[in-house]
């Protein structure tokens, strides 16, 4: 058997810009939803799910993050795969919640995962599914009234939020180069004024940003870094990052293996 080489910084610059923006999920995709209605179906009940993840992806940031920022990361707990202090045996109750979401299963392992406790199963391996799932299903104990995350999606920002995120982690066959400039453009204009994209307080959108901008900043990926490099807003931009990194919710993620290597 051939020796495989070890991953290098030089090939993370080289790899395709849709793997550094958002490494495309091997089929098949699961889409399972969580629901409203305790009548049927998934949903929201405490310690009910959990999500899987991997170090060193933006979606996983995206999942770690929205979960702090929501207070729910006790309720939903994180495995994060591959990390010192993770069984291996966690690598296989994934294998086994996708071979009961499917019948012999013997595809990959993607993840973010988020899995049901209850019937042992993977509901969705789809990361923005998960993301809006998590903010809208799930009663926050952040908000202190236990309502739903509205804070991180408030109904009159919804529309702004998804147009950002298709820019900040665009689907493979769009131009990431193309988009990430569009978004720098709007991060710049907004941050100006205001220490969050849209306004006071950290949305979705900020996680977005965040997850987004960590892998240029540190490096990775020729395009990205130069594009982030040569806008007029880079220290504006830098200093955001730098910013969100401080706040334990984001700095958690970091700590846990999810961020750049």
């Amino acid at each position: 058997m051939t020796a495989t080489a070890p991953h290098t910084h030089d090939q993370a610059q080289r790899r395709p810009l849709a793997t550094l923006v958002r490494p495309s999920l091997p089929a098949p995709v699961f889409r399972g939803r969580i629901g409203s209605s305790a009548a049927r179906g998934f949903y929201p009940a405490p310690h009910r799910y959990e999500v899987y993840l991997r170090g060193h992806c933006p979606d996983a940031l995206r999942v770690f993050v929205t979960l702090g920022l929501l207070g729910l990361r006790e309720e939903v707990p994180v495995t994060v795969l591959g990390t010192p202090g993770v069984a291996p045996a966690a690598e296989a109750g994934l294998r086994h919640a996708y071979e009961a979401a499917r019948h012999r299963y013997e595809g990959p392992l993607s993840v973010p995962a988020l899995c049901d406790r209850w019937s042992g199963r993977v509901v969705s391996n789809h990361a923005p599914d998960i993301l809006r799932d998590l903010t809208d299903r799930f009663p926050s104990p952040a908000c202190g009234d236990g309502t739903c995350g509205s804070g991180l999606r408030p109904a009159c920002r919804t529309a702004d939020i998804d147009r950002l995120e298709s820019l900040l982690h665009p689907l493979p066959e769009e131009s990431g180069h193309a988009c990430f400039r569009a978004a720098l453009d709007e991060l710049d204009r907004r941050l100006a004024d205001s220490p969050y994209v849209w306004g006071e307080a950290p949305t979705a959108s900020d996680v977005d940003a965040w997850a987004a901008l960590l892998w240029p900043a540190a490096g990775y990926g020729s395009e990205l870094r130069a594009t982030l490099e040569e806008h007029p807003g880079r220290r504006r931009l830098l200093s955001y990052v730098e910013r969100l990194s401080s706040r334990p919710e984001f700095r958690a993620a970091l700590e846990a293996g999810l961020g750049p290597r």
